[in-house]
């Protein structure tokens, strides 16, 4: 399998680039990402994109078993847990990297949770989740109740805002091995599994924020922190 990047179907040829209208603008970024390694232990190039190009509105293509073992998508899957990490993130989608297929990996390490008060990690339900692989993932909601809380996106760097999200969800999904898995999340968790399947369908953050609330990472700890 050879992956390529991702680009809506009104995208015109250009000279080592595709430039992409959309309405009176034009974005241009490299025609392919490749996955033959480079040096990188990801063993490809992947940049996380950010918000404005189009691949992060795409609806990413499913991944079939035989898809999910080929040496590009296990590539691809090392490279998107070394960008997280370097980020830090603790959650990192396909499209994020401009590869729009339905893979994600989540990561929330114990150091990241000990930033936080005894307070917060409760309010937020907060605890360490080991690096996992989700491909093809189905969310559904469990029951009605809802948590609201700031959140960020690794693609809109520097920026917050409230996002309200669902407590409790399940998620059914194949593993990097093409294995099935069912999740059943709460709190934080469930927030972060929300959060990188909406990349899958052309999701962001900013889509379900309350925009009153959108506010740069100075402003968010001079204004809203602990507010």
């Amino acid at each position: 399998m050879h992956l390529k990047r991702a680009y809506p179907k009104d995208c015109l040829s250009g000279v080592g680039s595709n430039a992409c209208r959309i309405g009176d603008r034009q974005s241009r970024y490299p025609v392919t990402i490749e996955c033959e390694s480079t040096g990188t232990s990801g063993g490809g190039v992947y940049e996380i994109v950010k918000t404005g190009d189009p691949v992060l509105r795409l609806t990413a293509k499913p991944l079939n078993s035989d898809e999910i073992q080929s040496e590009a998508i296990q590539q691809l899957i090392a490279a998107m847990a070394e960008r997280m990490r370097e980020a830090p993130g603790v959650g990192l989608a396909a499209p994020q990297v401009g590869v729009s297929v339905q893979l994600v990996v989540i990561e929330d390490r114990p150091e990241y949770i000990e930033r936080l008060s005894g307070a917060e990690r409760r309010e937020r339900e907060r605890e360490p989740v080991p690096f996992h692989v989700l491909i093809n993932p189905v969310l559904s909601v469990e029951g009605e109740e809802s948590a609201v809380f700031f959140e960020g996106c690794l693609s809109i760097p520097g920026y917050q805002g409230l996002v309200a999200r669902a407590r409790v969800v399940r998620v059914e999904a194949l593993d990097e091995r093409a294995a099935p898995v069912v999740i059943r999340a709460h709190g934080w968790y469930a927030r972060i599994l929300q959060h990188e399947i909406d990349h899958l369908n052309g999701l962001l953050c900013v889509d379900r924020m309350d925009l009153q609330t959108f506010s740069t990472l100075e402003n968010y700890d001079r204004f809203w922190r602990g507010g």
